[in-house]
This record gives C-alpha cells, sequence and structure tokens, in this order.
C-alpha cells in the first residue's frame, strides 16, 4: 500500500524557513516522481514543485524558484522540501504526492496537472505571520 506522510510544518514569521519531509512508503522513490503541492484557503491547489530521482530532474513554479530546493534521500525514501524567505502568501497546507505512472519526468506540464499524480499525502499546515 503506497503511503505518503509529511511533517515540518508549522507557524514561522515572513522572512524565516521551513522543512518539510514526505517520507514514502510502500514504493520505491527511484521510480516515481513526487511532487510537492499547497492549498490556500478558498484557492485550487498549486503545483510547486517536483523531483524524478530516476533520472536527477527537478523542476520549480516561479512562485518559489529561488526560495524552495527539492531534495531526496532515497536510503530513507523521503523527499524534503526546504522554504527558505517564506511570504505571508505562503500560508497553505503543503501535500506531497506520488506521481501514478512509473519513471515519469518531473517537468513544468507534470507539476502543472494534479490529476497525474494518484496517492496523496494528510497534509501538513505552515502558516506565515506578517
Amino acid at each position: 500500500e503506497v503511503q505518503l506522510v509529511e511533517s515540518g510544518g508549522g507557524l514561522v514569521q515572513a522572512g524565516g524557513s521551513l522543512r518539510l519531509s514526505c517520507v514514502a512508503s510502500g514504493f520505491t522513490l527511484d521510480d516515481y516522481t513526487i511532487g510537492w503541492f499547497r492549498q490556500a484557503p478558498g484557492k485550487e491547489r498549486e503545483g510547486l514543485s517536483c523531483i524524478s530521482t530516476s533520472d536527477g530532474s527537478t523542476y520549480y513554479t516561479d512562485s518559489v524558484k529561488g526560495r524552495f530546493t527539492i531534495s531526496s534521500d532515497n536510503a530513507k525514501n523521503t523527499v524534503y522540501l526546504q522554504m527558505n524567505s517564506l511570504k505571508y502568501e505562503d500560508t497553505a497546507v503543503y501535500y506531497c504526492a506520488q506521481i501514478t505512472r512509473r519513471l515519469s519526468r518531473c517537468n513544468s506540464l507534470v507539476i502543472g496537472t494534479t490529476d497525474l499524480f494518484g496517492s496523496w499525502g494528510q497534509g501538513t499546515q505552515v502558516t506565515v505571520s506578517s
């Protein structure tokens, strides 16, 4: 059974940092692209970044490029999202998700298509105070 468990969210002041973790089980991280998404109240779920450890590809959307860094530790089956220079508008519930299709690449099309991701974590709340 595929499971994804996020942690690391919390309350932080604007300009601060947080590191989110996504622990995966039930599959091999090497075989599947993992994406990070967020959803703020009243807004649609937004793709932020993805990583494909099979080919080393990563992608960031403009809203987080230069501030967030995605990485993975395959030995721990864990994907991280390091978030720096946090802004008030980063406040949201953050989710990690596994792409459905094995050995898919990570790119702008992938992270922009929520329906490609079939398994999701429960989310972790990030609140940035201004």
